[in-house]
């Protein structure tokens, strides 16, 4: 079976990859503009869009066949007023993180899975605690530079360690690819999980 994720991730990529997975990287541009305020909803039809989007072009380029398997996904930062997404420039980094500082918000993926013309999609939803930031934190850690392609402008698996007191929940999804999720979802579609998925690609 050929896999194919749909993300221009470096995270997703990392993941997919430490797992043993044979994928290649297609990304198509997929309409992201939503009037969807619930953000598990949001990140499912996001996830869904990207991986339609992918499957389009490989239509039209010849190289679909109905043994290519999409995973596509979609992250957003979740707190009580608004959902964060990647922030637009530094200052809008800066903005998120104070929204962030001393609280506790949700990390949000959705997971979208194409085969065929079948299709099937999740999420998954991780809490995260922040400790408080000061200004010249917030400062220092956006000129870092770390924030600018992260939804909610942080990467729990880098410099924003530092100020994270614990999570509920897993954490790849917060990294961006919920990995117990994908194996339900991969299991619930295929028949088969990720062990499934590794053994048939060494067969």
């Amino acid at each position: 079976m050929r896999v194919v994720l749909a993300s221009k991730s470096p995270r997703r990529r990392e993941i997919l990859s430490s797992l043993g997975i044979a994928f290649e990287i297609v990304s198509a541009d997929a309409d992201e503009s939503s009037t969807i305020t619930d953000p598990a909803l949001l990140v499912r039809e996001l996830a869904l869009r990207k991986g339609r989007a992918t499957r389009a072009l490989l239509e039209r380029e010849g190289k679909w066949d109905a043994d290519t398997l999409i995973i596509a996904a979609d992250t957003v930062v979740a707190t009580d007023r608004e959902i964060l997404g990647k922030p637009h420039d530094d200052a809008d980094a800066a903005r998120m993180l104070r929204l962030l500082s001393g609280s506790t918000h949700k990390v949000i993926s959705g997971i979208s899975l194409l085969i065929g013309d079948r299709e099937i999609a999740g999420f998954d939803s991780t809490a995260v605690h922040f400790a408080p930031m000061s200004n010249t934190d917030i400062d220092w850690y956006v000129q870092s530079g770390e924030p600018r392609d992260k939804a909610g402008a942080y990467a729990v698996q880098g410099l924003a360690s530092i100020f994270i007191r614990g999570l509920e929940g897993c954490y790849f999804n917060v990294v961006g690819l919920p990995v117990h999720r994908l194996n339900e979802l991969l299991t619930k579609f295929l028949g088969f999980g990720i062990v499934g998925l590794l053994k048939s690609s060494r067969d």
